[in-house]
């Protein structure tokens, strides 16, 4: 991200992203944690307006996000070793944001299109779970670029501590609620708005 403050910048995006992501997902969120298919499709025709517009807000953020942390690793200086070992991870964890979003923008699609599929659960659940992997190999990345960095070592292993443990719930379940993700990238773009710049 060209001109001045590029880390602010960045986090600027990521934090907006965020945002709305999470602004996205609220019209009708309970339908996520109820468990009887008829009740959901309920739920879902009632707030079918709010659910639609919703599902547009979700997936501008889906895609925001990864946008930010691309313009994090563009900014990040690649003269030192450390720096270039920080850039590195910094590009992977762009590279699989990036790779991740179409996946989950698909299966916001889909909610959107069809609520009697969404309500019943059909489909496959694939592009979810690449997403979500590819987010947990994002979050690992991203911890290791920041622990790299002149970063505090809190904002570097929160990241990287939250890989294994969302990696090894998506394991178990083949599921995860996606907003986790989203609560450490965020935490990570308010941390980048008040980091110190890298030196030009």
């Amino acid at each position: 991200m060209s001109g001045k403050y590029p880390y602010r910048r960045a986090g600027a995006v990521i934090v907006a992203g965020t945002v709305v992501w999470f602004v996205g997902i609220s019209p009708v969120s309970r339908v996520y944690i109820t468990p009887d298919a008829t009740e959901r499709l309920r739920m879902l025709q009632a707030g079918r307006r709010g659910w639609i517009v919703g599902q547009h807000l979700t997936a501008a953020g889906t895609i925001a996000v990864p946008v930010g942390f691309a313009a994090y690793a563009s900014a990040v200086p690649g003269t030192a070793a450390s720096h270039r070992k920080a850039r590195k991870w910094a590009v992977t964890a762009a590279a699989a944001l990036l790779a991740g979003a179409p996946p989950f923008v698909y299966s916001l699609t889909r909610r959107a299109s069809d609520l009697e599929r969404f309500a019943d659960r059909r489909g496959s659940n694939a592009p979810f779970l690449l997403y979500s992997g590819l987010q947990v190999v994002a979050l690992a990345a991203l911890g290791g670029s920041l622990l790299a960095s002149p970063a505090k070592r809190w904002i570097g292993l929160t990241a990287a501590a939250s890989a294994p443990l969302f990696g090894g719930i998506l394991l178990a379940k083949k599921d995860i609620p996606p907003l986790v993700f989203y609560l450490i990238e965020g935490t990570t773009g308010a941390y980048l708005m008040t980091w110190k710049e890298p030196e030009s």
